[in-house]
């Protein structure tokens, strides 16, 4: 299967941009513009390889300090989106 690029803008977080490119629907790689750092790289290198699922399932509703949302909580958002849209979602 092709590989599938997706750019988001995430709402209420400090990331300004998400990369996300999916293969088979799974996590192939994920690049954050914008937030912190360390964190978003290390996320980057823990969800290569993961299902679109799985990661929705692990991060969907994470907040960031008072922020009712968070990047990972951004990402689940933007994956939703997608299987949505695509016809993916079961």
């Amino acid at each position: 299967m092709a590989l599938k690029s997706i750019q988001y803008r995430p709402q209420g977080t400090c990331c300004a941009l998400m990369n996300i490119v999916l293969e088979d629907n799974k996590i192939y790689d994920v690049e954050f513009i914008g937030g912190c750092p360390g964190n978003l790289m290390g996320m980057r290198q823990m969800l290569k390889g993961m299902s679109i699922d799985e990661v929705i399932n692990k991060l969907k509703g994470i907040t960031c300090g008072s922020k009712p949302t968070s990047c990972p909580d951004q990402l689940a958002q933007c994956l939703i989106k997608y299987q949505k849209e695509s016809g993916a979602l079961k």
